[in-house]
């Protein structure tokens, strides 16, 4: 067979990620050959791909946890189109894993149908190649300002035929207004494309919601598949949605007596946030995201994380007074950790040309190197060692390289071909790499230097935490959500033989195209 299914959302963070990876799990399972597809992501959090070719490309971190779902490496061809915002206004085009343009408002539409062609064909491939593809939308498809040249969403259900599921997330209010209005915004061919519903993040008594779906169907024709309910630990590779202050997943009780704080800024252009997701396993060990420089001030350790914008980041940490908070927190022998653009923050100077063209800028001097930016984005997977010959894996996403560093300044991580790579100065470290601290050894020798350096002597790490047996029990109970709360037969059905044939028209529609 060569089934499909799109998994599109009323909104941005409704549940499409978490959903389409939850089917491919529960496909994978069954033992269908499934892979997911998304055509064109937008998102800053990306995770690198070794190509046929040998060469490093970037796709959505989210395809590649559903790629995980699916027993699968990630591919280029899941997410062929990856726009990465360096501005409101702005974003680089990673096309098939490799950076070729930077698009705007006004050279979008003139790019845009090469991007539609490369991501047809790519969908093309998967489904010669796969059982099942399971697809999914980005946005809302009802984004009517948009549709004439949508190739993500009904433009790439209409082109492939794909019956298309549509998930609501049920905790921000109005879930059956926006359910019901996402399909009578649509025009009729697009409409006879939605089979029905998936309502996400439900908390209560089901007994009380089945009125609504029992008229949701009514006023639409169409069923809801299933409701899943509020899941406390789905929060491993989020893509978008991390906010303001919040505590990454439900930290366990320390296994010493002391608990360790971890304060992450969340920076304007975050890029890679999912990398502090592994020091958030770790019991005893809260980590959280912030812009207050009062919790810097308070926290054990300080991360600078990876920024798409490091010199305009880097402005914004000074004008928000969060610059003086990470330097009085590096002056007080704390521990501070500064990640890809983070580290390249930390320099004495930076020389950028390429992302933000400003020239040279001072960094903050808290290590005695200096930062140049390529033209030629470095893309590539990693493995090495830390001190004492502790094993580290991760993955390289960056313009910006140490052009000058003080010769006597300690790494941090050294390349499996000896070369020194980061740094180290007292309580200041920084890398390039992303994904370092997946390396369970490498995590807790970080984190023992850095509870030593913040005088929490009671803090112990866990001694048999494993993050990619956390990833795997997040995908498993994705996979579980699937199977105990949604209808699979039916799902089953629509990627078998598509959407019915009988599905009713609800007005008013959008006037056709």
């Amino acid at each position: 067979m060569s089934g499909g299914l799109l998994v599109a959302g009323t909104t941005s963070d409704a549940g499409k990620s978490v959903l389409t990876a939850g089917i491919c799990r529960w496909l994978h399972r069954q033992g269908v050959r499934v892979a997911p597809f998304k055509a064109q992501n937008m998102s800053n959090n990306s995770a690198v791909v070794v190509g046929s070719d040998g060469r490093g490309g970037e796709i959505g971190r989210a395809q590649a946890m559903q790629a995980a779902a699916c027993g699968l490496a990630p591919d280029l061809r899941f997410n062929p189109v990856l726009l990465k915002p360096g501005s409101d206004l702005a974003s680089q085009v990673v096309l098939l894993g490799e950076a070729v343009d930077t698009v705007t408002a006004g050279n979008f539409r003139e790019l845009r149908p090469k991007l539609a062609d490369t991501a047809y064909a790519a969908l093309a491939e998967l489904r010669a190649a796969y059982d099942v593809v399971v697809c999914e939308g980005a946005g809302s498809p009802a984004e009517i300002n948009l549709r004439a040249g949508d190739y993500v969403n009904m433009g790439l259900a209409r082109h492939a035929q794909l019956p298309t599921i549509v998930v609501g997330d049920i905790d921000r209010g109005g879930v059956f207004a926006s359910m019901f209005g996402t399909l009578a915004l649509l025009d009729a061919a697009d409409q006879a494309l939605i089979a029905g519903f998936v309502i996400n993040k439900f908390r209560g008594d089901l007994g009380l919601l089945r009125p609504g779906l029992d008229m949701l169907r009514q006023v639409t024709g169409r069923p809801t598949y299933g409701v899943l309910p509020w899941a406390l630990d789905l929060w491993l590779d989020a893509e978008d949605s991390l906010a303001y202050g919040r505590v990454l997943g439900r930290p366990a009780a320390p296994h010493g007596t002391e608990w360790l704080d971890v304060a992450v800024v969340r920076l304007p252009r975050i890029s890679n946030a999912t990398d502090v997701e592994a020091l958030a396993t770790e019991p005893g060990v809260r980590v959280r995201l912030t812009v207050e420089p009062a919790e810097l001030a308070a926290a054990d350790v300080v991360v600078l994380p990876g920024s798409k914008s490091t010199v305009a980041d880097l402005a914004w940490l000074r004008e928000t007074g969060l610059a003086d908070a990470v330097t009085a927190h590096a002056a007080a022998g704390r521990p501070l950790l500064g990640i890809c653009g983070g580290f390249q923050m930390l320099a004495r100077a930076i020389h950028d040309e390429v992302e933000s063209r400003r020239g040279s800028v001072p960094g903050l001097n808290l290590l005695p190197i200096e930062i140049t930016f390529d033209r030629r984005k470095t893309v590539r997977q990693a493995a090495g060692t830390a001190a004492g010959g502790v094993p580290v894996g991760g993955y390289e996403i960056h313009h910006g390289y140490v052009s000058t560093a003080d010769a006597s300044l300690e790494p941090l991580l050294t390349y499996a071909d000896g070369t020194a790579e980061g740094a180290v100065l007292g309580s200041v470290h920084g890398t390039h790499w992303h994904g370092a601290f997946e390396s369970d050894g490498f995590r807790r020798r970080f984190l023992t230097e850095a509870a030593r350096l913040a005088g929490r002597t009671g803090f112990r790490v866990a001694p048999a935490t494993s993050f990619a047996a956390a990833r795997e029990r997040t995908l498993d109970l994705l996979g579980d959500l699937v199977e105990e709360h949604l209808d699979t037969a039916a799902l089953w059905r629509l990627v078998e033989t598509g959407p019915p044939a009988d599905l009713p028209f609800v007005p008013p529609g959008a006037p056709t195209a």
